[in-house]
Formats: structure tokens, C-alpha cells, sequence
């Protein structure tokens, strides 16, 4: 009888799931669901210092969010978003922090068994021998026994380490495959010499049979440092010096605080969030939180990781959760490390967002909408208006906020700017009295029907004066009620405006023109 497939993904609660770890939970996950076997979520709290509640029930929040399920594991529950008391599954408790009784009994066993021994309130496992082991990605490896150091397995602090937690875990739960990030592959000698003495010292020693181990490859930035929560930091960092931001300027920081981020000594996420809100830079979002907040769809965040570090065997990278599933294979997994390329995720899911019906664009979309554009979405026709002028264009669901502020704010003219200076707005330039022509023009148009109108004045002019086409007169328009070159289609923008915001704004661009 073949053994039943069973996986697991087991994040510490020290911070937000990072796309990374979705990225092993998926694999993982995907693994399980294909051979018909059990996908195990648990939490590796020992780290009691860093580890959280809050952060555990974040974990729990991203994991739903983004479509993974479990069979066994931590279930939130109202008033317990972490599910420290609500766990499903014979094999638990699911939390290392709950489990010590269990991980002693087994550091006494290999004690007594002559594995391991004390050392200043510490416990370590005897090593020196050659650990030769075998991996589905990277194949058999043997580190010489020269090479590999008594290592502990019990702090002095009387918790158990990740190695022996992790070890004894994966043994109970019956784990079988154990697939997690190439960082880890060092730590898998370690983790073979704790099986192999458990096996001698432990009842049932079948149960401590080593698993099959697959590493996946490391997501890395395109300019080839690792993808990492501290990319934050360094991005709120070099803003901040390129602006020469000083001490007793951000609002709510102590300025210990600030010259400890700017030496480098802290790279909080908290601090370089602040700074980024302070100089209006965007950070980068690196965990899955970030990536819900920016407007990023589950689908295509799920399709496009599936990619890192995987081949489909295809040329055909568009795919759902069930395909996915039917394709994976540890086979797929390759050596060399990926690149995670924005622009192809927003190409993902902006097709993503095409595809949504505009009912789900308008949901999806309203529940981030800044408190500025509140007005617009009480009324229903320009949000409407709003909706259908942004989904076939929107790569994510909150840039059209950022990119349609315009609609909810006055226009900043910057006439200097390459951009407007080449719409006409330039020395010399065309624009101001094309725009004079159709203020004049759009104050005798009907306020019922205003955008058709005046898109049809604009169309008539270009066509009786083919020298002036309509590009010329459309660049101008859109200076002047945007203070940019881009705006959605002309006639949606100006129905969205109205008649009297559309000739107040072009009044005010007229009046800033550079004589």
C-alpha cells in the first residue's frame, strides 16, 4: 500500500506572510491536492521573543485570502483570529509553543541514547560523522563530517530549536515531503543526523524515516539581491537622503528613532513606512498583505508565483488553481534562482482585472477607494462612469485612485514639463488658444449629455481644420482638466467632471500659463 502524500508549510509568527512563503505553501499545497494527500499549516513559535499572536493571525488572513486551504492545523475563530484554541486535526497541537512536553521527551530519549548532551544549560547533538542525503531538486549532496559542528537542539531558555522542533514535527505529523526554500538546503544535514539518531532511540522508528526533501530556488529582485522585507527600509532610506530629510522633521517619530533607521541599525518596517507616508513614496511590497493592499487579484498573484522557480513545461503560462494542480510536479522545480518581474505581474493582473464583470471591478475596487473619493462613489452614475473608464486600463485595483486623483482634485499645471510643454503648452505653443476656443465653446454646450457634446464640437473642428488635428485639441483639453497628457477616454472624463468643473479648470490652466 503506497503511503498517503502529506505536506506542510509551517511559517514562524515573527511578521507578515512573505510572497515568498505563499510561494512555498502553494508548491506545497498544490503537491498534496494532486496525489489526493493532506496539506498540514503549522506555526513555529518557539522564537518567543519575535513571535506574535497578531502575527500568527495575519499568517491565517493571507493564506485565506490568497486560496490556500489546510486539512489540519490552526482554525480562526471569532476572538481567536490565530487559532491558538481552535485547531483542527489529530496530529496537533499545531503551535511548537504548545508541544514542549513533547520535543523534551524526545531530547531526553536522545540524551539517554548517547546522541546528545549538556552544555551550559544547552543541549547538543553529537555530530562529526558524513551526512550524505538526498534532495528532489538538487540531487544526492554529502557534507564531510569535518564540516558539520555539534549544534544545539535545546536552548538554555528551555525551548527547543527549529531543528529539533521542526524535525520531530514533520516525524509525528507523518510529513512525507518536505518542500521549503533553498535557504534551508545547509540545514538539512543537521536535520538527517536528527532523524537517523531518533530512529534508534524512539518507539516506532519508521515513523522517523527521513522525508523527501525539495528546496526551491530564491526570488530574487531584478537587480539580484534577494527579495527581502528589508527592501522596505532601504527604499524609505534612499528617499529620505536623496531628499535630505533631517532629525525633528517626520510628524510622530522621535528622532532616536529616525537616526537609528538612517544608520542602518533597525530596519523596521513600521519606521520606513512612516517616512514613505511623509515624503509620499511608495514602498514595495514584498509581503502578501502588501500586494491585497495595492489591488492585486489572489488569481493572478497565485498564477504568477507559481512561475518562480517552476517550469509548466508550456508555453503557456496562463493558468487557474485546478490546472496549476494538474501540472505541478517537484520535477518542474529548478536549481537557479528567480526574478520577480513587476511588470509581468502587473500584466497578469491586469488581464485578470479585464476579465472581471463590472459589478465585481466596482466591489473589488470600492473597498479600496480613498476617504477623497467618497463623494464620487455616492453617485452612482459617475461611479459607474468611474468603473468603466478604469477596468480595461487598471493593472491593479488602486491605481485608478492614483491615477484619476485628478477627478476628485484640483490639477496641478507644471508647465515645464516635457510632457505638457509638447501637448502645445510650450513657448509658442498652440494649446492656450485652442483651449480659449473650446471654453468658449463648451459654455454654450448643454449641461444634459455635456461630454458627447463637447467631443463632437472637438471632432467637428479637426475635421473642418485638418491642419489642427484632433490630437491637439484632445492634448490641450486634457492639461487642462488633469495637469497631465492621460486621461481616460475624453468624453467619460469630461461626463465625470461636469460642465462647470470642466470650464473652471480650464479657466484656472489658461490663467497659469506662462506669458
Amino acid at each position: 500500500m503506497t503511503q498517503p502524500i502529506v505536506t506542510r508549510f509551517a511559517p514562524s509568527p515573527t511578521g507578515a506572510l512573505h510572497i515568498g512563503g505563499a510561494r512555498t505553501a502553494l508548491f506545497a499545497w498544490a503537491f498534496a491536492r494532486k496525489h489526493g494527500g493532506k496539506f498540514i499549516l503549522r506555526i513555529e513559535d518557539t522564537d518567543q521573543r519575535r513571535s506574535s499572536k497578531d502575527s500568527a493571525a495575519g499568517i491565517l488572513r493571507d493564506l485565506q485570502w490568497i486560496g490556500i486551504d489546510w486539512d489540519e492545523g490552526p482554525m480562526p475563530a471569532e476572538g481567536d483570529p490565530g487559532g491558538y484554541d481552535h485547531q483542527k486535526g489529530e496530529s496537533g497541537p499545531y503551535f511548537q509553543s504548545q508541544r514542549l512536553d513533547i520535543y523534551n521527551q524526545h531530547i531526553e530519549a536522545l540524551r539517554k541514547g548517547g546522541f546528545a548532551y549538556e552544555d551550559q544549560g544547552a543541549v547538543r547533538l553529537r555530530m562529526g560523522k558524513d551526512i550524505t542525503h538526498d534532495d528532489a531538486v538538487f540531487g544526492t549532496i554529502t557534507v564531510p563530517g569535518k564540516d558539520l559542528e555539534d549544534f544545539v537542539i535545546k536552548k538554555a531558555d528551555g525551548f527547543p530549536t527549529f531543528h529539533l522542533a521542526v524535525v520531530v514535527d514533520d516525524a509525528l505529523m507523518g510529513t512525507t515531503h518536505v518542500l521549503r526554500g533553498a535557504e534551508h538546503l545547509p540545514n538539512t544535514p543537521k536535520h538527517a543526523a536528527l532523524l537517523d539518531a531518533l530512529a534508534q532511540v524512539m518507539p516506532n522508528p519508521e515513523k522517523y524515516a527521513r522525508p523527501v526533501w525539495a528546496h526551491m530556488p530564491s526570488i530574487m529582485n531584478p537587480g539580484g539581491s534577494k527579495m527581502s522585507k528589508r527592501d522596505k527600509a532601504k527604499v524609505a532610506r534612499e528617499a529620505a537622503q536623496k531628499a535630505g530629510l533631517g532629525m525633528g522633521v517626520v510628524q510622530g517619530m522621535e528622532d532616536a528613532l529616525f537616526a537609528s533607521f538612517m544608520k542602518k541599525e533597525t530596519d523596521d518596517k513600521g519606521l520606513a513606512e512612516v517616512i514613505a507616508a511623509h515624503l509620499g513614496v511608495t514602498l514595495p511590497e514584498i509581503e502578501v498583505l502588501d500586494f491585497a493592499k495595492s489591488g492585486y487579484l489572489p488569481a493572478a498573484i497565485l498564477n504568477y508565483i507559481a512561475l518562480l522557480g517552476w517550469n509548466p513545461k508550456t508555453e503557456v503560462e496562463r493558468f487557474d488553481l485546478p490546472e496549476f494542480i494538474e501540472r505541478f510536479t517537484l520535477e518542474g522545480i529548478h536549481k537557479s534562482n528567480s526574478t520577480f518581474d513587476r511588470e509581468k505581474l502587473f500584466r497578469f493582473n491586469a488581464e485578470r482585472i479585464a476579465a472581471l464583470t463590472p459589478a465585481a471591478f466596482s466591489t473589488r475596487a470600492a473597498g479600496l477607494a480613498p476617504a477623497e473619493f467618497a463623494g464620487l462613489m455616492q453617485d452612482e452614475t459617475k461611479w459607474h462612469l468611474f468603473c468603466k473608464a478604469y477596468q480595461p486600463r487598471a493593472r491593479t485595483l488602486s491605481e485608478p485612485f492614483r491615477i484619476g486623483r485628478f477627478f476628485v482634485a484640483a490639477p496641478v499645471w507644471n508647465f515645464a514639463d516635457k510632457g505638457v510643454a509638447k501637448a502645445g503648452f510650450g513657448p509658442g505653443g498652440e494649446a492656450p488658444g485652442l483651449l480659449a476656443q473650446m471654453q468658449a465653446a463648451f459654455a454654450t454646450l448643454p449641461e444634459n449629455g455635456f461630454g458627447k457634446a463637447a467631443h463632437d464640437w472637438i471632432a467637428a473642428q479637426a475635421a473642418e481644420n485638418p491642419a489642427i488635428g484632433m490630437g491637439k485639441w484632445a492634448g490641450a483639453l486634457r492639461v487642462a482638466i488633469s495637469g497631465s497628457t492621460t486621461t481616460p477616454d475624453l468624453e467619460i472624463s469630461l461626463d465625470l467632471l461636469g460642465q462647470k468643473e470642466t470650464l473652471k479648470r480650464m479657466a484656472g490652466c489658461l490663467g497659469n500659463v506662462p506669458k
